[in-house]
């Protein structure tokens, strides 16, 4: 698949994964093995396979293994890395902040690092002609942990957030957006005015989402319900994927 050259990736890996200790305690929870493979190794080889070499990485955690794996596994790689020293104190939304400075107006997909998933969803992703696309898994189980999103007019979303409840939800957004570079200008520009506030150090990326679907900027739902992946947070999620990718 060929892309232009002006779309990058980048990767949210600052977290401590404390929910699947203690498989987390010495490694990285990207570094874990999901059927044999790192979950950083297969997102990196779809990546790559969808035509996108650029990939900016937020680390915090045991960011030395991570920078590590990935100039040794992937030396071809475009890769930048930003450390967030506050991942301690921080979370999605000031680390995605902190990845302005690389992305300079481009086009991008963001990827938490805890899902696995198989590289038909992100051909799907890339090929959809919406400039700002969040995939949803529609079959899904919904409780307080997920990112649940409202959905309007067929494929609109309106709202992403924990806090939507479980039946006005279309599905669970699964943590693969693609934004459009116009829309990367805005939503940088939402966070670092979050982000100014330390009482919202701890908001998702979802916030500033959400505060430009306010201001009637589309949003779209791609449907990958059907479609292999899973996201890593406990130990139970960790051995239903080793089941699911085998």
């Amino acid at each position: 698949m060929e892309l232009s050259q002006k779309m990058k990736a980048i990767i949210l890996a600052a977290g401590v994964g404390s929910r699947i200790r203690p498989l987390t305690d010495n490694c990285p929870k990207c570094l874990l093995k999901i059927g044999g493979v790192t979950i950083l190794e297969r997102m990196l080889t779809h990546i790559q396979a969808c035509g996108i070499n650029e990939v900016v990485f937020v680390l915090g955690y045991l960011q030395e293994q991570i920078e590590s794996f990935v100039k040794n596994s992937f030396p071809e790689l475009d890769a930048h890395f930003i450390v967030n020293d506050r991942y301690k104190e921080t979370n999605t939304g000031y680390s995605l902040m902190l990845t302005e400075g690389f992305i300079k107006g481009s086009s991008f997909v963001k990827f938490d690092a805890d899902v696995v998933f198989d590289q038909n969803i992100l051909e799907s992703l890339l090929a959809s002609d919406d400039q700002n696309i969040l995939c949803i898994d529609k079959e899904i189980h919904l409780d307080d942990e997920e990112i649940k999103v409202v959905v309007k007019d067929g494929s609109r979303i309106v709202k992403a957030s924990k806090t939507v409840m479980p039946t006005d939800a279309e599905g669970e957004s699964i943590g693969i957006e693609k934004i459009g570079s116009e829309t990367a200008i805005l939503l940088f520009s939402e966070l670092k005015a979050m982000m100014t506030r330390v009482e919202n150090h701890q908001e998702y990326y979802e916030g500033a989402y959400e505060l430009l679907m306010a201001k009637d900027i589309p949003f779209h739902a791609l449907d990958i319900t059907g479609l292999k992946w899973s996201e890593i947070d406990t130990k139970q999620d960790f051995d239903a994927a080793e089941k699911l990718f085998v």
